[in-house]
């Protein structure tokens, strides 16, 4: 009764006219945000967090998370029409979502995206409503050692991700993961692998590697090719939504991707990107039905399962923030800037001392997602006529905005020729027939890896017998162990190579 009671109260606040308007304001925002290459969540709340100092607090939040999840939905858009993530979380839906814009099913996939999303956010809420006080329990239970092996984990589900060869799969994680030495040590504080170059003493920006291996690189590649071979999109706008076949297909995707997202959000240093990862992963380990299109070549379980998991995520990502006070990604850590702005302490004490504020934004994010749907599905239309403009006029437009969305960043002319320089290491990957996504996955995760591992280290004083002894630890690494033995028992590695041939 408490809930329902607490529920009234938030919506309440929720739907007074003013709040209305922000959330309105954020979802619209996020999404434009979206679309955009390179313009994320994080660069955008930071320039407008100096703008709430104006708004009353409950509006200001409701506006700022209105923009994150808002973005995770538009991040789909590029991702499917021009294989460009227009949020880093969107990468895995490029694999995907792209190959269904190429057979002329965009329309599809952009409803599976919506749709899924919209599920997903609306009970990534009602977990957060009726499960935040427990669920932290969960995260408690995970020490730098659980981190680790997490991570691990998250590293060999690449391998599984990646199509065709284990060799070049695990080749790509290692170059991911040396790209994200590349920095200042967070220990010690000494610049390494910069040789010596300024602007590479922060590391390489993860915007840039995206841009350049998904999009400039699919542009060289294009372009590399006569112009009767050029990708030409048979745009069909006929068809805009999904049949009853793709239904069939998206609904146990989409429930799987929003279990494993709503979990994951929770966990600091999980969040959105390794819901996505996680959730193709899953799906492509499950059989499917006989004539079903590949996984890699435009199945609409690999759009669904990811957006339906980057969105349980976003959603869930609130609970340590509004329970605990920590911020378990670079957005949360911004809304808590926006919190001590206005003088609220970010914790267990904002659901007692400010009910108004905690459950006016929870009910603000079922009204944002109901938004989001009404706003993007008429729009699918439009988003796929954007396919019928010529490729000689799309590619200098794409390039040209994610040199603006990158530069705007950091406002650096250096991360423009970052992209052109990931671009050109794209194009090679694609003639060598190899995977971007294990290289991305392994550049994200393996600062967080190093962290938790030197961290792990430092408490057991140099044992590391820590990832064995900790029950939690040693069954991710276990299960770790068992994937490993999996990929590499000959008879399913040959059914393996088998399933990613190319017809």
């Amino acid at each position: 009764m408490d809930l329902i009671a607490n529920l009234s109260l938030g919506f309440g606040v929720a739907f007074t006219p003013i709040n209305l308007l922000y959330a309105f304001i954020g979802v619209v925002l996020g999404t434009l945000i979206g679309v955009l290459p390179g313009v994320g969540p994080v660069a955008t709340l930071a320039m407008l967090l100096p703008a709430t100092y104006a708004l009353p607090p409950v509006s200001a939040l409701i506006m700022l998370a209105g923009i994150y999840y808002g973005s995770q939905y538009g991040g789909s858009t590029t991702a499917i029409l021009v294989n460009l993530p227009g949020e880093v979380s969107s990468t895995v839906t490029c694999i995907d979502g792209h190959q269904m814009a190429k057979k002329g099913r965009a329309g599809p996939a952009l409803a599976a995206a919506g749709m899924g999303s919209f599920f997903a956010g609306c009970v990534g809420t009602l977990i957060l409503a009726a499960f935040a006080a427990p669920l932290v329990e969960v995260a408690f239970k995970f020490g730098p050692a659980e981190y680790f092996a997490l991570m691990v984990l998250g590293l060999i589900g690449a391998v599984v991700l990646a199509s065709g060869s284990l060799l070049k799969a695990v080749a790509m994680i290692l170059l991911g993961l040396l790209l994200g030495l590349v920095g200042t040590d967070v220990n010690s504080g000494v610049a390494r692998f910069s040789f010596d170059v300024p602007e590479l003493t922060d590391g390489i920006g993860i915007v840039a590697i995206a841009m350049g291996l998904f999009g400039y690189g699919e542009i060289i590649s294009n372009l590399a090719k006569a112009e009767e071979e050029r990708e030409v999109f048979t745009v069909k706008l006929s068809g805009l939504y999904p049949n009853k076949q793709d239904f069939k297909d998206m609904v146990p995707a989409v429930l799987r991707g929003t279990a494993l997202g709503s979990a994951l959000g929770i966990l600091p240093g999980g969040g959105a990107l390794l819901a996505a990862f996680g959730a193709y992963t899953i799906e492509k380990k499950i059989k499917g039905r006989p004539g079903e299109v590949p996984f890699g070549q435009g199945n609409i379980r690999g759009v669904a399962a990811p957006e339906s998991a980057n969105n349980a995520a976003s959603q869930t990502s609130f609970i340590p923030l509004l329970t605990l006070g920590i911020p378990p990604n670079a957005v949360m850590a911004l809304m808590v800037g926006a919190m001590t702005i206005h003088n609220i302490q970010p914790g267990p004490q904002v659901m007692t001392s400010n009910p108004e504020l905690f459950w006016g934004l929870i009910a603000s994010m079922w009204i944002g997602n109901a938004m989001l749907i009404i706003l993007n599905l008429p729009l699918i239309g439009m988003w796929v006529k954007l396919l019928s403009i010529p490729y000689r006029y799309l590619f200098p437009a794409i390039v040209l905005f994610c040199a603006i969305g990158v530069y705007s960043t950091n406002n650096n002319v250096w991360d423009v020729w970052m992209v052109a320089i990931f671009g050109t290491i794209g194009y090679i990957f694609i003639k060598l027939g190899a995977e971007s996504a294990p290289l991305l996955l392994g550049f994200i995760l393996g600062p967080m890896m190093e962290e938790n591992l030197r961290r792990a280290l430092l408490l057991s004083r140099g044992d590391w017998s820590v990832f064995v002894t900790r029950p939690l630890s040693a069954a991710l690494l276990g299960v770790c162990g068992l994937l490993l033995l999996i990929i590499l028992v000959p008879a399913i590695k040959k059914k393996r190579e088998e399933a990613f041939v190319e017809e």
